[in-house]
């Protein structure tokens, strides 16, 4: 996956020991924007829709993209509500893991 391509295969190891993994229906609201974010999530398969209150639907993310990095690198609250267009899966891991294995591969860009 691009984002952890660079990760050693020991982060890796780590990271995947600490993420959780769901299956969730269509039409399930993964992230609602305005509230706090306490975990980063990747989709593993299915679509699900970005959208936010201001600008109506934004994007469409599909297998291997991520969202939720945005309220836990920056501390604010969910700057958009992402929702399951089909039956999802998705991986997420909490504050704490994001903290120690993923916020560095955003510090580099």
């Amino acid at each position: 996956m691009g984002l952890f391509a660079s990760l050693p295969g020991e982060t890796l190891g780590k990271l995947a020991d600490r993420m959780k993994r769901d299956e969730v229906a269509a039409g399930t609201v993964l992230v609602r924007e305005g509230e706090p974010g306490d975990r980063f999530y990747v989709l593993l398969s299915g679509v699900a829709g970005v959208s936010q209150s201001s600008l109506g639907d934004r994007r469409i993310l599909r297998a291997g993209e991520f969202f939720g990095e945005v309220a836990l690198t920056m501390h604010v609250p969910r700057t958009a509500t992402v929702t399951a267009m089909t039956p999802c899966v998705v991986a997420s891991c909490d504050t704490a893991a994001f903290d120690e294995l993923v916020r560095p591969l955003f510090a580099e860009d």
